[in-house]
C-alpha cells in the first residue's frame, strides 16, 4: 500500500492520519511551505518547519494552531514518523520525509538547488519514493548564474536612475522579492521602495534575521516622497492596476523563470525580463531525482507528463500524481519544445 494516496482534501497519509499541503480543511495539515497554493486556511492543526510559523501566521492568521518542528527532528504522527528537511525554495520551505510500514517517502514540495542567502540550502534525503515538483520540467528551462541576473537588475536600475525614471520590478512577495533584496547587497547599499504586500513579507524576513537592503514603503500620494530613478519591488498582482499611476514614465521588469521563454516578456508587456526562479530547472530536477536514490518517482504540478515520460524512457519507474497546485508556470504556458 502507498504511504500517500490522493483524496478529496489532497495527499493523505493513512498511516499517520494527516494530509500533506491539503487543498481543503484537514484535521492535521503537514505543510511544505507558506505559499498560498500549498498553505490553505481551515485545517484544525498545521505542522511546519521552523521558522515557518511566522510566515504561516502572516498568511493564515495570528491565531492559527501551528506546530513548529526544527529541520531534521523526527515527529511521530499516528503510525508514521515525519521530519522536515530544507528544500531551498523560500524561507522555511521543506521537503517532508515520511517513514511507515517499512517505506520511506519524500515529498519535495517546491525546491531549487541554487544558493539563496534567504533560506537554508536543499538537502538530499534518500528515499524509496520521491514525489517531485515539475514546475519547470522542460529542457528549455536552464537558469543562468544568479550573480549575473542580479547584475542585470542592478544595471537596469542604474540606467533608469540616469534617465530619472522609476524602475518597477515585479516579483513574488514571499521568496523572490526578499531574495533580490538580499542579493543586491553585494552591489549597492541604496534603499529600495516596496509595495505593501512585499513590505509585509520583508518585515517577517527581517524579524528572523535575514540581511537585506533597506526598504521604504511606497508613499500613498502619486509620485510623492521618493526621488526619480528609484527601484520599486511589487507583487505581480499590482501590474496593470491604479497603483501603478504613482510611477509615471516607469520602466517595468519581471523576475521569473518564465523569462527563459523567448517572447514571454513582450507578450506580458514588460520592458525587461530577468531569468530568476525559486524552482529547480531541468538539469537540477534530473540531478536531484538521481541523487535521492529513489526507485520510484511521482511527479506533481507543472510539466508532469513531460518529466514522467522522460524518466520512464530512462528506465525509471515514474508516474504522474495529480494535484491542483498553482505555480509560476501557470502564469503562462509556453509551447513544449520539439
Amino acid at each position: 500500500m502507498d504511504l500517500l494516496e490522493p483524496s478529496a482534501l489532497g495527499l493523505h497519509c493513512a498511516a499517520g492520519g494527516f494530509h500533506v499541503d491539503p487543498w481543503g480543511a484537514a484535521d492535521h495539515a503537514v505543510l511544505t511551505h507558506a505559499h498560498g497554493d500549498h498553505a490553505r486556511p481551515g485545517s484544525a492543526r498545521y505542522y511546519c518547519a521552523a521558522p515557518g510559523a511566522a510566515l504561516l501566521r502572516r498568511r493564515l492568521g495570528e491565531d492559527t494552531p501551528i506546530v513548529e518542528v526544527p529541520y531534521g527532528e523526527r515527529l511521530r504522527l499516528g503510525g508514521a514518523t515525519v521530519s522536515f528537511h530544507p528544500s531551498g525554495h523560500v524561507l522555511a520551505a521543506a521537503q517532508i520525509r515520511i517513514e511507515a510500514d517499512g517505506q520511506v517517502w519524500v515529498v519535495s514540495g517546491d525546491y531549487k538547488r541554487d544558493a539563496d542567502p534567504t533560506c537554508a540550502p536543499f538537502e538530499i534525503v534518500p528515499c524509496d519514493t520521491f514525489v517531485t515538483e515539475a514546475t519547470f520540467a522542460l529542457p528549455v528551462f536552464r537558469w543562468p548564474k544568479t550573480a549575473d541576473v542580479i547584475a542585470e537588475i542592478h544595471d537596469w536600475w542604474t540606467e533608469a536612475r540616469a534617465a530619472e525614471r522609476p524602475a518597477v520590478l515585479f516579483a513574488y512577495a514571499l521568496g523572490k522579492a526578499p531574495r533580490i533584496l538580499a542579493e543586491l547587497r553585494a552591489l549597492t547599499d541604496e534603499p529600495v521602495f516596496t509595495h505593501g504586500a512585499v513590505e509585509a513579507m520583508v518585515a517577517v524576513y527581517r524579524s528572523l534575521g535575514i540581511p537585506m537592503l533597506e526598504t521604504r514603503p511606497v508613499p500613498d500620494k502619486r509620485a510623492g516622497g521618493w526621488r526619480p530613478g528609484a527601484l520599486v519591488l511589487a507583487p505581480l498582482s499590482a501590474s496593470g492596476t491604479p497603483w501603478m499611476r504613482r510611477f509615471p514614465n516607469a520602466t517595468t521588469g519581471f523576475a521569473s523563470g518564465l523569462m527563459r521563454i523567448r517572447g514571454t516578456r513582450r507578450r506580458k508587456g514588460y520592458d525587461r525580463g530577468f531569468v530568476l526562479s525559486d524552482h529547480a530547472d531541468w538539469p537540477a530536477l534530473l540531478r536531484t531525482i538521481e541523487e535521492t536514490g529513489a526507485r520510484r518517482v511521482l511527479v506533481t504540478h507543472g510539466y508532469t507528463h513531460v518529466l514522467a515520460r522522460y524518466l520512464r524512457e530512462q528506465g525509471r519507474a515514474a508516474d504522474v500524481l495529480a494535484t491542483p497546485y498553482a505555480g509560476e508556470a501557470d502564469l503562462e504556458t509556453p509551447p513544449e519544445p520539439t
